[in-house]
């Protein structure tokens, strides 16, 4: 009796952490959503628009000079978004893998490919310290040569990044159909990621084949934002459909 008893006990203690496990992992994956949306704004819009200078390639450079302190902590805040990445790619993966393996794998990879060339894409900032560094070895160059070098690596940048992108774009489309599909997330969800798809392609492609093209534009950033910020704030304050999520998971088992 006393076994049975705790036999008992122990599957519903295990019932109840299987139960809360898809939730912390949804609320996890919605907190690491948000602050890889928060770092990306500081990344990729404060700190270029306090430093970078359009077509004024010395005063840009005299700028990461006198705020280096800034752009150091913009490249830090990269690597944060980085390893935060990895993380919420795993989590995504194990909250959508009960849709459909296959496609929460090419998901997830999808988006390692985005992170990794981001990741060698940080290299071109530290490529602009290491520029204006002063380091004995630059003197070979006049200074206006090292500041449109310094312009040069910040172009490789911006277009570095718009590759990736390509990338989540992919991700984003297969992302779409498994929440529009799962049961366990809000349809609207969904199709708001499809937008973001589009805004996603037109603005990577756009960046390659359109001479002068600045990303970020608000046609592009409007329907992409909605989505990034709209799913992780379910995530953190809704979670998932445990039930559901529990269903799907033993029919894909």
């Amino acid at each position: 009796m006393e076994a049975t008893l705790s036999t008992l006990g122990t599957m519903k203690l295990a019932n109840r952490t299987a139960a809360r496990s898809p939730l912390a992992m949804a609320r996890f994956a919605g907190v690491l959503y948000l602050l890889i949306a928060v770092l990306s704004g500081f990344v990729h819009f404060y700190v270029p628009g306090k430093l970078i200078v359009s077509g004024d390639a010395t005063t840009t450079a005299t700028n990461i000079m006198a705020s280096a302190w800034l752009f150091r902590v913009s490249i830090a805040a990269e690597l944060v978004i980085l390893l935060s990445e990895i993380v919420l790619l795993v989590l995504l993966y194990a909250l959508l893998k009960p849709v459909s393996k296959t496609l929460s794998l090419a998901a997830a990879v999808s988006r390692l490919a985005m992170t990794t060339i981001h990741a060698i894409n940080v290299l071109n900032n530290v490529i602009v310290l290491l520029l204006l560094s002063g380091a004995g070895y630059l003197t070979v160059f006049a200074p206006n040569q090292l500041h449109a070098l310094v312009t040069l690596f910040l172009d490789a940048k911006r277009y570095g990044f718009s590759i990736g992108v390509a990338f989540l774009a992919l991700h984003a489309a297969i992302l779409s159909y498994l929440i529009f599909t799962s049961g366990y997330f809000p349809k609207v969800l969904g199709v708001l990621f499809m937008i973001a798809t589009f805004g996603y392609l037109l603005d990577s492609f756009a960046h390659v084949l359109v001479a002068n093209h600045t990303t970020g534009a608000v046609y592009f950033a409007l329907p992409i934002t909605l989505a990034e910020i709209a799913f992780p704030l379910w995530l953190v304050f809704k979670g998932v459909n445990v039930t559901r999520w529990e269903q799907r998971a033993l029919e894909s088992a």
